[in-house]
């Protein structure tokens, strides 16, 4: 069974930062995509950011430039750095994750997400 648990959300001050971690764990195959979701308090669930096994990178337009997705592939783990946080970003961010196990193909897996809270 797999699981992604996530780490690094909380409170900060406007123009703050925080990293967020998220590690994927059971018997996991190879992970395709990694990524980062977030869903604001009445909206839609959106993308943030996401990295393929290679690094490549996409972002959503609000984050760009403030935010940078890692990944370390050797611990099946990614981190989302962000910078110059908005009250805007307050939200639940889940990990995401397009991965095979030894007995599943190819298909997403969600953490249970890690609240955000951007504020004075």
């Amino acid at each position: 069974q797999v699981q992604l648990v996530e780490s690094g959300g909380g409170l900060v001050q406007p123009g703050g930062s925080l990293r967020l971690s998220c590690a994927a764990s059971g018997s996991i195959y190879s992970i395709n995509a990694m990524g980062w979701y977030r869903q604001a308090p009445g909206k839609q669930r959106e993308l943030v950011a996401a990295a393929n096994y290679g690094g490549n990178a996409v972002y959503g337009d609000s984050v760009k430039g403030r935010f940078t997705i890692t990944r370390d592939n050797a611990k099946n783990t990614e981190y989302l750095k962000m910078i110059s946080l908005k009250p805007a970003d307050t939200a639940v961010y889940y990990c995401n994750a397009a991965l095979e196990t030894d007995s599943t193909p190819l298909r997403d897996y969600w953490g249970n997400g890690t609240l955000v809270t951007v504020s004075s």
